[in-house]
C-alpha cells in the first residue's frame, strides 16, 4: 500500500536534500560512512516536526516501559 512507503520516501527524501547532494564522495565508503553519520545525526539530535519538535530517539525511548529501558 502507497502509505506504507510515505515514511521511507520521506526519510530518503531527507538523505538525499540534506546529506547526498551536498557532498561529493571520494568512493563508496566514504558515502556509506557519510550516511552513516546523517542517520546518526536524523535519529538522535535532528527534531521533527512529526514529533512535536522531538527526535525520533527521544520519542521511541520515551513510549518504552521503564522496565524495558534498564539494562540487563
Amino acid at each position: 500500500a502507497w502509505r506504507d512507503n510515505v515514511f521511507v520516501e520521506r526519510l530518503w527524501r531527507s538523505i538525499k536534500y540534506e546529506e547526498i547532494y551536498l557532498k561529493a564522495y571520494d568512493s563508496v565508503r566514504a558515502a556509506r560512512c557519510g550516511i552513516a553519520r546523517y542517520l546518526e545525526f536524523y535519529n538522535s539530535q535532528r527534531p521533527h516536526q512529526a514529533h512535536n519538535r522531538a527526535t525520533p530517539d527521544e520519542a521511541y525511548f520515551a513510549a518504552l516501559p521503564f522496565a524495558q529501558m534498564q539494562p540487563a
